[in-house]
């Protein structure tokens, strides 16, 4: 309970600091909602656009420019990929592949909006997620579930990459 509880402290504290645009807090955010009529699962991620830029480009060794006006169609796509290869969901114990839906602006947090479609029900979630950490220790992403009316917290970490919820 502590540690949701701080989690959450956590989560708020990187909302309300992402109008400054120098930060300290190597933090990001995803709400994950499982829409049962829609047999979808829904994400959403809030990740500072100069932590995922930096990440990005040390990945491909090219600089990128996310969430600016001199943004290309290279660098959506290398992004696409980049959460392919360190972002991942398996539902029931099998891989779904997520679709980046779209993506905007908010200070300088980057927010994207994906999807995972043809879910008829949810027993199980397996989730790595290493997204900024590879590249920086400090990073944190908390994950905010809410499946079935159930809410979970999971916290990934340099030290923690992967994690379960059961729905059973």
């Amino acid at each position: 309970m502590k540690k949701t509880i701080l989690i959450t402290f956590f989560g708020l504290l990187f909302l309300t600091l992402t109008s400054f645009s120098v930060h300290k807090f190597y933090v990001a955010l995803y709400q994950v909602n499982y829409a049962p009529q829609k047999k979808m699962l829904q994400i959403t991620a809030r990740i500072f656009v100069d932590d995922l830029n930096s990440a990005v480009g040390k990945k491909y060794s090219k600089k990128i420019n996310l969430g600016s006006e001199k943004e290309t169609d290279e660098d959506l796509i290398l992004l696409k990929k980049y959460l392919s290869e360190k972002f991942s969901v398996k539902i029931n114990g099998q891989a779904k592949s997520m679709n980046l839906l779209s993506k905007e602006m908010e200070g300088d947090v980057l927010i994207c909006y994906l999807s995972i479609k043809e879910v008829p029900k949810i027993n199980s979630l397996e989730i790595y997620n290493t997204v900024i950490i590879e590249g920086n220790s400090e990073q944190q992403n908390i994950m905010h579930f809410n499946v079935a009316g159930v809410k979970n917290t999971l916290l990934f970490t340099e030290s923690t990459s992967k994690g379960m919820l059961k729905y059973e």
